[in-house]
């Protein structure tokens, strides 16, 4: 389970079993979101947000915290991807501690 962010409590993380399409999971306390990221012709297009069968979704600060890391830091999370799921290269966990909006 590689965490990748941590921002004002909210871990931003992969699931070690996960699927494409590229996707990161927001955790904040016994709650939980989830963020699509979407790529066409190697650009990110959109970020589609739903929520995790069986989880509570994320509060609204949560969820506006969760939106402001996976849009400043999408291209950064697809890198990732690639270096956790194909590449099998250990991800080294970043803690947020500025705003990023």
């Amino acid at each position: 389970m590689p965490k990748l962010y941590e921002y004002f409590g909210l871990i931003i993380m992969f699931y070690a079993n996960e699927h494409e399409p590229v996707h990161v999971h927001g955790k904040f306390q016994d709650r939980e979101s989830r963020a699509e990221i979407i790529v066409l012709n190697g650009v990110v297009s959109e970020i589609r947000y739903s929520t995790v069968a069986g989880r509570d979704p994320l509060g609204t600060n949560e969820m506006r915290h969760f939106e402001e890391v996976v849009s400043a830091r999408a291209d950064d999370i697809i890198t990732k991807w690639i270096d956790f799921f194909v590449l099998h290269k250990s991800i080294t966990p970043e803690r947020i501690t500025r705003r990023l909006k």
